[in-house]
């Protein structure tokens, strides 16, 4: 069972100089425009450094990747990307079963669900937003899975399970539909793993 760990804050090379106290802050604040301005995709790390006035190691010492970047600056509060290249190399019969534990275990814990919800209600209805996790889950989530499959439709394959995924989280949390609110965990992971399983290897 893969179960969800919020990463630890990763430590760099690009340690803070005299008089950059408030480089984090400017950090992120040009990290929100960059996004903004050129979406996911457009964003790079020397881009929101320049926006910042600091070197493209400070951004990397105090955020790590432009993922790790991207989940703080939109407040994250799960990393699917960082947990996918162990749900991909357990028993190939099993993926279908890991995503949805990783999802549904990661959801249970009040504060994950609480900021969630928040961030998944804002992606549905904020033209800014929607674009920007679209454009952070395809290529740090969709477009791995696909190259895992090594089939010519495995986009449309990945895409179907982020559909199924998003669905379920939708449905459960968001909407609270009666039936699959009060499911267990258990339940729904025996029913739903088995569609995920066919749209990646069938």
């Amino acid at each position: 069972m893969v179960e969800y760990v919020m990463p630890a804050p990763k430590r760099r090379r690009g340690r803070p100089r005299a008089g950059e106290s408030d480089a984090r802050e400017r950090i992120m604040a040009a990290a929100i425009d960059e996004f903004a301005d050129a979406g996911y995709e457009g964003a790079t790390i020397r881009g929101i450094a320049a926006r910042a006035g600091v070197d493209s190691a400070l951004v990397h010492h105090h955020f790590g990747t432009k993922a790790d970047l991207f989940g703080a600056a939109i407040g994250a509060p799960m990393r699917p990307d960082l947990a996918l290249p162990e749900i991909l190399a357990g028993p190939r019969e099993e993926v279908g079963e890991r995503i949805m534990r990783f999802v549904l275990g990661a959801w249970e814990q009040p504060e994950v669900r609480r900021r969630g919800v928040v961030l998944m209600r804002a992606a549905l209805g904020n033209k800014l937003t929607t674009p920007l996790l679209a454009g952070f889950l395809s290529r740090e989530l969709l477009s791995r899975i696909a190259r895992s499959l090594d089939v010519p439709d495995a986009e449309l394959r990945a895409s179907l399970v982020a559909s199924q995924v998003a669905g379920m989280l939708i449905a459960r949390y968001v909407l609270k539909l009666p039936a699959l609110a009060e499911a267990s965990v258990d339940d729904l992971v025996s029913r739903v793993a088995p569609t995920i399983q066919r749209y990646l290897y069938e």
